[in-house]
């Protein structure tokens, strides 16, 4: 897969995609990263991307002409091409399997107040927010996205059985984890953690998922089988 990140800030990347299982998967030729910035489109000398909101109001708006340049220079027939906004669907599980079948993902994070509605009219497939809150900027939420799409792509997870297992994929939280020792502080590992029985071990995860679940994220129960 091949994934360019249009911002303002390239560099607001380094780090989180040159460590670890990102790192890796870039290494051994599974996804491909590449950074583009906006201000490089800009059809004037100080390489200004913003202006004022017509109608007033406050903060300034990402200008249509650089972003759309921008979108333009890296996108294909093949390209998927993603507004990282609050007001976007909200990212969950079923979303990141989906995105992980596409070839080419064009991530344009937000910046200032908001963007030019014209961007959105012609070069953008999808909205997507990574929650009911406001960031900064969207480099935050690209870099969620990135992180949560790649764990489907095969070969980037060590044990592709593990993605099925985690937290979401069965539609509620994953079951509580324990290694060693089996007494720490004087907590015990579960009992039924040490028999061996992997039906029972299966029926007590289940049941422990769907416990915390309900408890946390009461509406992801219903409908759920226990």
């Amino acid at each position: 897969m091949r994934i360019d990140i249009l911002s303002l800030f390239p560099d607001y990347f380094q780090g989180p995609f040159d460590v670890s299982i990102v790192k890796r998967a870039q290494q051994n030729g599974l996804i491909q990263i590449r950074q583009v910035d906006i201000r490089d489109f800009a059809a004037n000398k100080n390489r200004r991307v913003d202006d004022r909101p017509f109608g007033g109001g406050p903060g300034m708006v990402l200008c249509p002409q650089p972003a759309v340049s921008a979108i333009r220079s890296v996108k294909d027939e093949r390209s998927h091409v993603i507004y990282l906004s609050p007001q976007g669907a909200k990212l969950d599980a079923a979303k990141c399997k989906q995105l992980a079948q596409k070839e080419h993902l064009v991530l344009l994070c937000g910046h200032y107040e908001g963007i030019d509605e014209r961007i959105l009219a012609n070069d953008v497939h999808e909205e997507i927010s990574i929650g009911d809150y406001v960031l900064t900027n969207g480099c935050v939420a690209a870099i969620v996205l990135v992180d949560a799409v790649i764990r489907f792509i095969p070969g980037v997870i060590g044990h592709p059985e593990a993605v099925e297992q985690d937290s979401f994929q069965q539609g509620i939280f994953d079951a509580p984890h324990f290694t060693r020792p089996e007494v720490f502080e004087g907590m015990e590992v579960p009992h039924v953690l040490r028999q061996g029985h992997h039906a029972e071990i299966e029926k007590w995860r289940r049941a422990e998922a769907m416990k915390k679940t309900a408890r946390v994220r009461p509406e992801l129960v219903k409908g759920v089988t226990p």
